[in-house]
C-alpha cells in the first residue's frame, strides 16, 4: 500500500514537473511571441514615425521649393514688367525721334527739291538748245537730286557757245559751286562781251576766284569744263574750243577711199586735250588755250564730264574708262543724235546694273 502510494506520489510529482516544464515553456514562448509582436509593433511605429518625418520633410521641402520658385517668378515677372515698361518708354522715344527725323528729312528733301528747281532754272531749256543746235542731244543724269555737273549755252551775234561743266563734288555742295561757276560764264559773255573760249575761261576763273575769296575760308572749289564756240558763215563753219582738264572729241567720216581699211565703222575720232588746270585756285596761273578747228559736214562734236567713263559696272564691277566710251561713240555714228542719246542712256544703265551711280553724267553731242 505504501509502495503504491509512493508510486502515485512519484507519478504525481513527475506529472507536476512535466506540467510545470510545459507551462514554463509556454510562458517563455508567449513571452517571446509577445516580445516579437512588441518588436514588430515598435518597428511599425518607428517606420510610421520615419514615414511621417520623411513626408513632413518632403512637404516642407516642397513648400520651400514652391516658395522659392514663387519668389523667383515674382522677381522675374517684376523685372520683366519693368523691362517692358522701359522698352515701351524707349519705343515711344524712338518713335518720337523717328517722327522728328522723318519731318527733318522731309524738310531737307523739300529744300533740295526746291534747290533743284532753282538749278533747273539756270539750265538752258532743251527747246532753246534745239533752236540753236537742231542736230544735237544732251544726256544729263545727276547722281543725286541736284548736281555738280551742268550744261551751258549762250548765243551772241552769229556765235553759239555751249559747254559741259563738272564742278567740285556732287549733290548740294556741287550744285552750290555750279551756281557760282554758271554765273561766271554768263558774266564773261554778257557783261564782258567775250566769245573766244580761252578768254571766257580766263575771265570765268577770275570771277570764280573773286567770289570764293570773299569768304574767310580757304575755298579751293571750282570746275572742269569743255567749252565750244561755233561760228557759222556761208562758206564754212568755224569751231573754237578751250578746255579746263576736260577734252573735246570730234568724230569725222573717213573719205571713201580710206573706208576699206577702217576698223571704226568708217569714222575716225580726233581728240583735243584741255589745259591741265581747273577754273578756280591752282598752283600755276596760265591763260587757257583757244584751239581753232575747221569742221567738215558730217562731223560730230562731243563734250562731256567724267561721270560716264568713271562709272563702275559690267561683269567685273570695274570702271568703264575712256577707250570703250570712244568705241561706243564710233559704233553709233550711223544713228541720228536723238537715237545716239537713247543708245548711250541704255548702255549706261546696262553697264551700271545694280551698282550705285558714282558721279553726275553730262554729255553734249552736236552734228554739223
Amino acid at each position: 500500500m505504501r509502495i503504491m502510494d509512493k508510486e502515485k506520489k512519484y507519478q504525481k510529482d513527475i506529472f507536476k514537473q512535466q506540467y510545470d516544464f510545459e507551462y514554463k515553456q509556454k510562458l517563455e514562448q508567449d513571452s517571446i511571441q509577445t516580445l516579437k509582436e512588441m518588436e514588430i509593433t515598435n518597428l511599425k511605429h518607428q517606420q510610421e514615425v520615419s514615414n511621417q518625418k520623411r513626408n513632413t520633410f518632403m512637404s516642407l521641402t516642397g513648400l520651400f521649393i514652391a516658395i522659392l520658385i514663387g519668389g523667383i517668378l515674382f522677381i522675374s515677372i517684376k523685372k520683366t514688367k519693368k523691362k517692358n515698361e522701359e522698352l515701351i518708354n524707349k519705343n515711344e522715344v524712338i518713335s518720337f525721334q523717328k517722327s522728328v527725323l522723318e519731318d527733318k528729312n522731309q524738310e531737307i528733301r523739300d529744300s533740295i527739291i526746291y534747290a533743284k528747281r532753282i538749278q533747273n532754272a539756270i539750265l538752258p531749256p532743251l527747246k532753246l538748245v534745239k533752236e540753236y543746235l537742231p542736230q544735237s542731244f544732251i544726256l544729263y543724269t545727276p547722281k543725286d537730286i541736284v548736281a555738280g555737273d551742268f550744261y551751258w549755252i549762250e548765243h551772241k551775234n552769229d556765235t553759239i557757245l555751249f559747254a559741259a561743266a563738272d564742278c567740285t563734288g556732287h549733290g548740294v555742295p556741287g550744285a552750290m559751286v555750279s551756281v557760282v561757276c554758271n554765273n561766271g560764264l554768263n558774266r564773261s559773255v554778257r557783261e564782258h562781251g567775250l566769245t573766244d573760249p580761252g578768254k571766257i575761261l580766263d575771265k570765268t576763273k577770275e570771277i570764280v576766284i573773286q567770289e570764293f575769296e570773299k569768304s574767310d575760308e580757304d575755298v579751293k572749289d571750282g570746275m572742269d569744263i569743255s567749252l565750244c564756240s561755233l561760228k557759222f558763215s556761208k562758206s564754212h563753219i568755224k569751231l573754237q574750243w578751250a578746255g579746263a582738264n576736260n577734252p573735246l572729241w570730234i568724230i569725222r567720216p573717213i573719205h571713201s577711199e580710206m573706208k576699206a581699211n577702217s576698223l571704226n565703222n568708217g569714222f575716225e575720232l580726233l581728240e583735243y586735250k584741255g589745259d591741265k588746270q581747273p577754273i578756280g585756285k591752282y598752283s600755276t596761273e596760265e591763260s587757257f588755250t583757244t584751239h581753232s578747228i575747221e569742221l567738215q559736214k558730217g562731223d560730230s562734236i562731243y563734250v562731256f564730264t567724267d561721270g560716264f567713263a568713271d562709272q563702275f559696272g559690267g561683269e567685273k564691277g570695274k570702271k568703264l574708262m575712256y577707250k570703250p566710251f570712244k568705241e561706243l561713240l564710233l559704233s553709233i555714228q550711223e544713228s541720228n543724235m536723238d537715237e545716239q542719246k537713247e543708245i548711250l542712256e541704255k548702255y549706261f544703265e546696262s553697264w551700271k546694273g545694280t551698282l550705285e551711280q558714282v558721279d553726275d553724267v553730262c554729255i553734249i553731242g552736236v552734228r554739223i
